[in-house]
């Protein structure tokens, strides 16, 4: 877990260094590798080399970085690498709803739609305790459409801040997408950016801002789970929100 400490200042400097693979990808990439290893080792280039290629893929796609979270009271950061497709505000799927969720008035929906491009690994948007996990099974539609929200695979994660205040999201499975891999439980502590749990191959997460908490990102814009601020109180206007 990750350390909710303050950080030292001006005691250590940081440097890149090469994304790990994660271990649920490790098996993936093998395979892909020893397959690769048999058309090289055939003499069968027109088929070692695109299978290379795809070994190169697969360990991108479950690539691992290190992320640094914003510090910042009431911040809500970004579960998810991607694009910034939708900022609406929205009833709330019935599985949030309730006391034991997020109550049942309409809050900002922003969504973040990942490729088979982007970094995989989803993070808590807020440190606390999670109190609710989810998992509805479903249809693999395009997790771009806004339908993909009620008809697709996923699951639906509340966590409750320090504060009280609970903060809601969904991952969505997509056309690829074929498992949501959850790496947390009801009662379980997280801190804020921490691993919460990734989606295969392409799809989606919905963040469900609280009443008071105005988005800061826009459409279109690239967010980076774990460091993008989405939203954060006491702020004018929301930013590029649909009524």
């Amino acid at each position: 877990m990750a350390s909710l400490e303050k950080p030292a200042v001006g005691t250590t400097t940081v440097k890149w260094r090469w994304p790990s693979v994660h271990p649920e990808g490790r098996k993936y990439v093998l395979i892909a590798a020893v397959i690769t290893a048999f058309f090289a080792f055939m003499a069968w280039e027109t088929l070692a080399w695109p299978m290379g290629l795809v070994t190169l893929w697969v360990a991108s796609f479950f690539r691992d970085p290190i992320r640094t979270t914003p510090q910042g009271e009431g911040l809500i950061v970004a579960p998810a690498d991607g694009m910034v497709t939708m900022i609406q505000r929205v009833e709330l799927p019935p599985e949030l709803r309730g006391p034991n969720g997020l109550g049942d008035q309409p809050l900002v929906r922003v969504s973040i739609f990942m490729s088979v491009f982007d970094v995989h690994i989803n993070r808590t948007p807020i440190a606390g305790t999670v109190r609710q996990v989810v998992y509805i099974s479903g249809k693999f539609l395009n997790a771009d459409l806004d339908k993909a929200s009620d008809e697709n695979e996923r699951q639906h994660i509340v966590v409750e801040g320090l504060d009280g205040q609970r903060v809601g999201f969904t991952q969505i499975a997509g056309l690829v997408a074929r498992r949501i891999v959850g790496f947390v439980k009801p009662g379980d502590f997280v801190a804020a950016g921490q691993r919460i749990g990734l989606i295969r191959f392409g799809s989606r997460v919905d963040v469900f801002l609280p009443e008071g908490i105005e988005p800061q990102v826009a459409l279109g814009q690239r967010s980076v789970a774990g460091e993008t601020v989405l939203g954060r109180p006491g702020l004018a206007a929301p930013v590029g929100v649909a009524q």
